[in-house]
């Protein structure tokens, strides 16, 4: 089908504001549009919104080193981004041990980075807002 892509949507809770500026500072996160529920053209629906999520962010688009990538706090704080790993690529282990340390902070490490058999530089790693990152080098493992 041309023409179709899929591009990764996560959910927030409440936290994207925060969940932005931190992939900005620790992976360079580049925002390139962000809207809040109040700025929408209609309001929500009666019901739809959790009371206090008026001024949280509906849609919002950013980059990851090129990468599109969507976010919003969603409709309550229980909405939450899960069962997913998102696969970052970095050309040197220098850059995969930054990204990767950075992610960590506030989170929990579930593979530390290493040498597998795949790739010279490997690890897991869920975030603070719990968004689970596969941080690799590519090339053959030396």
């Amino acid at each position: 089908m041309t023409g179709t892509t899929i591009t990764p949507y996560l959910f927030f809770g409440g936290r994207c504001d925060e969940a932005l500026e931190f992939y900005r500072t620790a992976l360079g996160a580049e925002i390139e549009m962000l809207m809040r529920y109040d700025e929408g053209p209609e309001p929500p629906p009666p019901g739809a919104l959790q009371a206090g999520f008026e001024k949280k962010v509906m849609h919002a688009t950013f980059r990851v080193r090129g990468v599109p990538l969507m976010a919003s706090d969603g409709r309550d704080d229980q909405s939450k981004s899960v069962g997913l790993h998102l696969a970052l690529s970095v050309p040197a282990e220098a850059d995969a041990r930054q990204a990767f340390d950075a992610l960590a902070a506030g989170g929990t490490v579930e593979m530390p980075l290493g040498k597998t058999f795949w790739s010279p530089c490997f690890g897991m790693v869920t975030d603070r807002f719990g968004i689970g990152w596969m941080v690799s080098v590519p090339g053959p493992v030396g």
